[in-house]
């Protein structure tokens, strides 16, 4: 009981905390839609208890809990972090199958992911919005590349697709030559879905991206950068339907492997004795309504 009381305690302690810490830490000069970076003080069980701006029950695996999949590792402070604030790891095994129903069991998939709720999330998906996020592989939870990954993207309000989506690996269906590199991919019902833009996924170091993402026009800029250095633009606007609204998630969704798979949900080869886990930071969206991002804390250039 006493145990109990001190970590509710605790809980409401960090929840009184967090609209002050996280007010020091919006940009100067560029309104945000949502502020999903981890204050230091945070635990699994704040992402539990619901005090942060992420879903507290999905998605994850059935029967998890945010305590039981992510982790808060020591690295350097990412490029949109700083000292109020610090990264969060999440991670898969062999029990991370969503399950949204009893009939709809996602076996062919490992997966966990971070869904920001940000207080109006219409807004979040139309004007002009920059999604800022820095991530970086776990040398000790290593992915199998041999797999495709999916670690950022969009998805469609009506779950038909994904606007886009940030990914690793062997994409299902290929023999990837080059699969350590992540790949911007563009919507999916495109035919064939097109990679905008890749790099290779380097471990050690911080890989910071933003996306200028343009509801009204169907377009989206990449800004990429490593460790603390400013982003600069590595692509032009891209044409890419980014409509239908939708929800970001932030995770790790593992596909599966096998040949002549008809719902890769449910079907397919995952192997056992899965630890594998990705780190994030920064995470943010911003309202680039006015012209412009932010390529570093306090710096904005017009995209």
């Amino acid at each position: 009981m006493l145990s109990h009381l001190t970590t509710t305690l605790s809980l409401l302690s960090l929840a009184s905390a967090l609209p002050s810490t996280l007010s020091h830490q919006k940009s100067p000069s560029i309104p945000l839609v949502f502020d999903g970076r981890v204050p230091k003080a945070a635990t699994g069980a704040t992402f539990d208890a619901g005090l942060l701006p992420y879903n507290a029950k999905y998605d994850l695996g059935a029967n998890l809990t945010w305590s039981d999949v992510l982790l808060f590792p020591k690295v350097q402070t990412s490029l949109f972090d700083n000292s109020s604030t610090k990264a969060v790891e999440v991670t898969i095994d062999d029990r991370a199958i969503f399950t949204p129903s009893p009939t709809n069991v996602q076996a062919g998939f490992r997966r966990n992911e971070l869904l920001p709720q940000p207080a109006n999330a219409t807004y979040a998906t139309t004007g002009i919005k920059t999604l800022h996020f820095s991530l970086q592989p776990d040398s000790h939870r290593r992915l199998n590349y041999s797999h495709e990954y999916q670690l950022v993207w969009l998805e469609s309000q009506d779950y038909s697709a994904d606007q886009f989506s940030l990914n690793v690996g062997t994409i299902f269906g290929t023999k990837e030559a080059h699969p350590k590199r992540l790949q911007l991919r563009g919507t999916s019902n495109a035919s064939p879905q097109q990679t905008l833009w890749s790099a290779p996924f380097d471990e050690g170091v911080w890989h910071n991206l933003a996306l200028v993402l343009d509801f009204n026009k169907n377009a989206l800029k990449v800004y990429y950068s490593k460790e603390c250095e400013k982003l600069e633009a590595v692509t032009g606007f891209i044409s890419n339907d980014l409509s239908n609204l939708g929800q970001y998630h932030f995770g790790i969704l593992k596909k599966p492997t096998g040949q002549n798979l008809t719902d890769i949900t449910r079907q397919g080869f995952q192997g056992k004795g899965i630890h594998e886990g990705i780190v994030y930071g920064g995470i943010l969206e911003e309202d680039s309504k006015g012209g412009s991002l932010s390529v570093a804390p306090g710096k904005a250039v017009k995209y």
